[in-house]
């Protein structure tokens, strides 16, 4: 029996082991922080260049509060990138503790993308953050982002400058080739099927926290926070029940609306983004709850951002 054992594995090559491993697999495989000021449209370039609704987009400037890994794939790489919250100056826990969630992100890679938005004039966070990245050990490509738009600087003529479009899709090909450029032969991270390393509560609590953030402008926003309460998922349905938090009763007041008008709007507006996402029917019950003064709370904070 085990002479019959060794034959078998002794007659297999190395070409059909790496074909039917794929742990096995090496591609250029590397790490890219994207980081830039507020609203340069860092997770609408991933989302497009992913294919897929991996971080929420709104016109609120710092939308984005987490690090999200988006994992690109082709026959060539895999790349993971970090999209970061948009850095900005501010001395208040909550705007520093977001700060610190996009610094972080730098540690942990082999590249950094530093967006710069065309249609804004530069302005002092960008000043911080050339500081900043002058600092690095790794390449940092700077990327001209929203060139479908009127530009409202000059974007410089150089083979490190890429502009691009996330509507278009103008440039991203240039610029992948040039990430592959910089990145090792390594084994994959992930299979080659995960786009995110986002868990699905993650996932449902942001699409929720997008619709409060669309359907409340910029009455309250920062002020909020979702927590999901409870998931059940089967092959046919996907049941969640969630709370949208405030710092106060007024605020919560506005998200329930008269006669609960806005409540049933964000609801209504999140499941059918979830049933796009999740590929299913969803039911969605949310409430309103208030945590006062949770972006003071530096206790608080530490679990929210871990």
């Amino acid at each position: 029996m085990y002479t019959l054992i060794y034959k078998y594995v002794k007659e297999l090559s190395l070409s059909e082991i790496l074909e039917n491993t794929q742990d096995l697999k090496k591609k250029k495989v590397g790490y890219v922080a994207v980081i830039g000021r507020p609203n340069v449209w860092k997770s609408t370039f991933l989302n497009s260049l992913i294919g897929e609704k991996i971080s929420i987009t709104t016109s609120v400037p710092q939308t984005t509060r987490h690090k999200i890994l988006a994992i690109y794939n082709d026959v060539e790489s895999q790349i993971i990138f970090i999209d970061t919250p948009g850095i900005h100056l501010s001395e208040q826990s909550f705007n520093v503790a977001i700060n610190a969630q996009a610094l972080s992100s730098l540690r942990d890679a082999n590249m950094v993308l530093y967006l710069i938005d065309t249609t804004r004039e530069w302005g002092e966070e960008d000043a911080y953050i050339r500081q900043m990245i002058g600092q690095l050990q790794v390449p940092v490509v700077k990327v001209y982002t929203k060139i479908d738009l009127e530009p409202k600087i000059q974007i410089p003529i150089g083979t490190s400058q890429f502009p691009i479009s996330s509507v278009t899709g103008e440039g991203m090909d240039k610029l992948l080739a040039h990430i592959r450029s910089f990145l090792p032969l390594d084994f994959m991270q992930f299979p080659e099927d995960v786009y995110t390393k986002q868990d699905m509560r993650f996932r449902i609590s942001e699409i929720i926290r997008e619709q409060v953030f669309l359907q409340t402008h910029e009455e309250l926003p920062h002020s909020s926070f979702v927590w999901v309460e409870e998931i059940q998922d089967t092959e046919e349905l996907l049941k969640v029940m969630a709370y949208i938090y405030t710092e106060t009763d007024s605020q919560k007041y506005i998200i329930i609306g008269k006669g609960g008008k806005k409540i049933g709007l964000i609801g209504k507006e999140a499941r059918l983004v979830l049933e796009e996402v999740f590929g299913k029917k969803v039911f969605l019950s949310l409430r309103v709850k208030v945590k006062k003064n949770w972006r003071k709370d530096e206790k608080f904070l530490q679990g929210y951002f871990k």
